[in-house]
Order: C-alpha cells, then structure tokens, then sequence
C-alpha cells in the first residue's frame, strides 16, 4: 500500500514537469532582459537660435496732435463807427502784406476833412497877421526907444524938461511891452496852426485807414466782415489770416519722452486718411507738462505749400538717433529675478545672461552691455529652457524656410 503512494506521486510530478518548466524558462528570460536593457539614443529638443548681430537701428518718440497755424493774425478795423462799403477777399484767398482787404465808407471822416481844411488855412492866416503886427510893434518899440536915447541926452545938456524925458522913456517902455504882447500873439497863432494841422493829419490817417488792409502776407482762414454793418474793433475780427501760410503740428509726447527731444529733430507725419508721409522738424519745445494728463507737447513745423488743412490730425515719429548697434530680437529678450535676459546657447547647452538694452525698433532690440556680436540666443521659447539645459539649435532662418 505505501509503495502504490509514492508511486502516483512519481507519475504525478513526471507528468505536470514538461508544462511547469517552459513557463519558468520564459519569466527567467524576461526578467533578464529587463535587467539589462539595451541604451537608448538621447533627444534633445529642438530650439529656434539666431546670431547676435550689428545692424541700424533707429530710436524714435511717437507723438499725436492736430495741426495749427504757427500765428495767427487778426484783422479788426483801425476806425471806429464807420460802415463797411466793399468786402474784397474770401476765405481761402491768399494775400500780401499791404493788400486792401475791405473799404469802410469814408463820407463823414471826408467831411471832418474839409472842416479842418479851413481850420488851417485860418490858423495860417492868424499866424500871418500876428507876424505883421510883431513886425509894427518892433517898429514902434524902435522909434519909441530913439526918442527917449534922445530925450535923455538932451535932460542932460539942460536943453529938455524934465517932464519931456519922462514922457519918452514910458512910451519907448509901452512900445517894448507892446512887442512882447505881439511875439505871444505868434506864438499862439503857430500853436493854433499846428494844432489845426495835427488834426487834419489825423483825418488823413482815419481816411487812409478806411481801407483795411493785410498787416502780413498769408491765408484767409476765417471773414467776418459783411456789407453794410458798421466796423467796431470790440466785436470779432474783420479777417483772420495764417501768417506766410506756414503750419505746425501741436503733438502731444508722453512725459518720459519730452527731455528727449530737441529743436530739429525730423519727424514723419502720417496724416489721417493718408498713406503718404510727411516730412517736418521739430522747431519747439514747450517748457511744461500738463498737470492733468502729464503730456508735454512739441511744436512740429510743416513744410509751406503741403497738401494738409489746420486742424487735421496727425501722428508723428521723431526721430531721436539713429546708428549701427548689437540688436537682438524682441522675442528673444526676457526677465528673471527683475533683470533684463537672453538665454545664450554655447556647445549645446544653454545659460542665462544679463543685459544691458537700448533702443527698440521694429522687433529689434539695441543690447549695451551683456552680449557681443557672433553670440548664439535662444530666439524663441527662452521661457521653457533652463540654464544648463542642452538643445538642438535650430537657426532662425532654418526655422522660418
């Protein structure tokens, strides 16, 4: 009975062996292989690069504003009270200086004229008669003064009375007051002459001043003055006229931008609705800052005889420098830690540098300090490398083809 027991535990295990044993040979060869992988080849990712270059750079100050006259000048008439007879000029007409713009009708100052005429022809006449009794009271003061010479002479040879020299000598003293009353008299008649002639000359000047005319050369941008109302200086100028025509825009420049800026610096305008530039410079800078919008404004003149219309608006680039400098691009330009960075690629792998920039034009950045001309940077994806970080540069222009 014991011999049949271990005799089915031998057939039993003879049996089960050939399936156990191919299992077990496969787990063992698994596990060896997983115990010694074969290596992999390692992948790097791949990084747009660029070069650091020297290319020109220009550093400019965009400004805004609408266009004015330089100076504006306002005609109002020089007379009072006088009716407006003839409107020569219009809005838009362009005039020199000296030109007669309106006439005022000058009947009533014509009339003042007259008067004054006879005024002085008067005056004159006075100042000939007293010059004619001036004349005969010398004369008599003459005479008068002989007699009593003589009369003395003759009290002191004893040949005169007494009574005799005394009636000489207080004629020859009525005679001398009387030349002095005369020469007053003269003398007034050539104040009243002057005085009639002055105020002839001041009709003259009314009546010249009757037409108005254009104290400068320039444009007619604004007419006031209508037929048949009478002018007053009190009320709105008769004209107003832009002086030589010349223009300017008023931009206003934010205030970190205003002490950059320089009387004539050039400017290219874009005006509204145009797609041709316009070329000024910059001939003044205001001295303030508005207190409200913290805005400086810069007086931009234009060239005379430009296609542009006061008031229009138009933007402005001033240009503050323009020169060749190391530049990198915009995109490549970070911050870490509240510094300006690139990331720069040597033999591979990738460090942080600090930099200095510059000026900023058109997706360029000028670099100062930090870098130098030949240099690779990371271009683009600077923010997902890390200092020590190995890559597959990629030039830029590869990147972009």
């Amino acid at each position: 009975m014991r011999f049949s027991r271990l005799s089915l535990i031998a057939l039993l295990t003879a049996s089960v062996n050939p399936l156990v044993w191919p299992l077990t040979a496969r787990a063992e060869a698994a596990t060896e292989a997983t115990a010694t992988p074969e290596k992999s080849a390692e992948v790097l990712p791949a990084i747009t690069v660029s070069t650091v270059s020297t290319r020109e750079l220009t550093d400019i100050v965009l400004a805004s504003g609408l266009i004015s006259a330089v100076e504006e000048v306002q005609v109002a008439p020089l007379i009072e009270g006088q009716q407006i007879e003839a409107v020569l000029v219009d809005v838009g007409d362009k005039v020199t200086a000296g030109q007669v713009l309106a006439r005022l009708s000058p009947s009533s100052l014509e009339l003042q004229q007259s008067q004054l005429e006879a005024q002085v022809a008067s005056a004159k006449a006075q100042v000939a008669q007293a010059e004619a009794s001036l004349v005969e009271a010398q004369s008599t003061a003459d005479e008068a003064n002989r007699v009593n010479e003589r009369a003395k002479a003759l009290r002191a040879q004893g040949t005169a009375s007494q009574a005799a020299a005394d009636q000489a000598a207080a004629a020859a003293t009525s005679a001398n007051a009387g030349v002095l009353v005369a020469r007053q008299q003269l003398e007034s008649a050539k104040a009243n002459q002057t005085l009639a002639e002055a105020q002839r000359s001041n009709i003259e000047l009314q009546l010249a001043r009757a037409e108005v005319k254009a104290p400068v050369s320039g444009e007619i941008t604004a007419r006031n003055a209508k037929i048949g109302a009478i002018a007053s200086a009190a009320g709105d100028p008769m004209f107003t006229i832009i002086r030589d025509g010349a223009l300017e825009l008023r931009a206003d420049v934010a205030e970190r931008d205003v002490m950059r800026l320089q009387p004539g610096q050039t400017a290219t305008l874009t005006l509204s609705g145009s797609a041709e530039g316009l070329v000024g410079t910059v001939r003044l800078v205001e001295p303030v800052i508005d207190p409200l919008s913290r805005l400086g404004r810069a007086r931009i003149g234009l060239p005379v005889g430009s296609a542009v219309r006061s008031g229009m608006f138009a933007e402005a680039s001033i240009v503050i420098a323009r020169r060749s400098v190391v530049a990198v691009p915009v995109t490549a330009v970070g911050s870490a830690e509240g510094e300006t960075t690139v990331m720069r690629v040597r033999d591979g792998a990738v460090d942080r540098v600090k930099i200095t920039t510059g000026i900023r034009d058109a997706g360029w950045v000028e670099v100062l300090t930090g870098l130098a001309s030949g240099d690779t940077i990371v271009t683009k994806a600077g923010a997902f490398v890390r200092p020590g970080d190995r890559i597959n540069p990629i030039p830029a222009d590869a990147g972009t083809n």
